[in-house]
């Protein structure tokens, strides 16, 4: 359960790291909607982070 939450947490900041990188404050942004609609199971609001994030990433 430790190794699974580590691998997790280390996947989320390297994510992070990354959208900082290619798109700056509004991917981190977008990372934070994804996370709180998934978290909140709010899908239309994780859906729409998620798509609009996989778009810019492509794009960037």
């Amino acid at each position: 359960m430790l190794l699974l939450s580590t691998l997790t947490e280390s996947l989320n900041l390297a994510l992070g790291f990354l959208a900082q990188a290619r798109l700056g404050p509004l991917g981190v942004f977008l990372l934070f909607c994804l996370g709180i609609g998934l978290r909140a199971r709010h899908s239309g609001l994780a859906v729409g982070a998620a798509v609009t994030l996989a778009v810019l990433m492509t794009q960037a």
